[in-house]
């Protein structure tokens, strides 16, 4: 998992690089401009802040909210962390994290009145993932964001469980992924057949003309 976001109305000139989710207990450690955050309890990487990032990356002067890290400035990233002395590498991840999901099988959940459990193929894996949209069924196309999505409002997509059934990502709603005249109600987006092929990346832009 690679997020990095920069928000400078909010957190001045710093560059947030979450590489796992946030556990209770946190080792923070800040040296040269690079806070590093591990976990306490077994020190694996949680991410970094770089401060004064703009430093480090001028062309974030123009940029607000999700960063999407190029190998070069990875490389950056990288050379700073070694410079600051700490060990661990960001890893480049560029897999898409919206994709078009198919549907093979739901069944109830056996703890709720409104949940389902979904079989979702997105192309490279199958995907269990417990979704209580009202008009979710089997055999059609949605939107599915993955582990390491970050949703429009900010929301990361981590593993988690919903009624202890195990759950790795969403299925979407056209608001949740705030696209153009998308209705306000519960409800996933249905894709038509040929949107795209199952795993493909999901195109923003196309979608903002399904609630034409």
């Amino acid at each position: 998992m690679l997020i990095a976001s920069y928000n400078p109305k909010a957190m001045g000139d710093v560059l947030v690089v979450i590489c796992a989710a946030s556990t209770a207990s946190q080792k923070v450690i800040k040296n040269s401009g690079v806070v590093e955050i591990t976990d306490q309890k077994d020190g694996h990487l949680l991410g970094y802040n770089f401060l004064n990032a703009s430093q480090l990356l001028p062309e974030l002067k123009n940029q607000n909210g999700q960063v999407f890290l190029t190998d070069d400035q990875l490389a950056t990233l990288n050379t700073a962390i070694q410079k600051a002395g700490f060990s661990d590498e960001l890893v480049a991840d560029h897999k898409p994290k919206f994709v078009v999901g198919y549907v093979e099988t739901m069944k109830d959940h056996p703890d709720s009145d409104h949940l389902h459990i979904t079989t979702v193929d997105t192309g490279d894996e199958k995907l269990q993932i417990v979704c209580g949209s009202p008009n979710i069924k089997d055999k059609i196309k949605v939107v599915v964001a993955k582990v390491g999505a970050m949703m429009p409002n900010g929301e990361i997509i981590y593993p988690g469980s919903l009624r202890g059934v195990e759950s790795d990502g969403m299925i979407c709603s056209g608001r949740e992924l705030k696209l153009t005249g998308a209705p306000n109600r519960p409800g996933c987006v249905i894709l038509p057949d040929d949107f795209a092929e199952v795993g493909a990346a999901f195109d923003f832009e196309k979608g903002n003309t399904l609630f034409a």
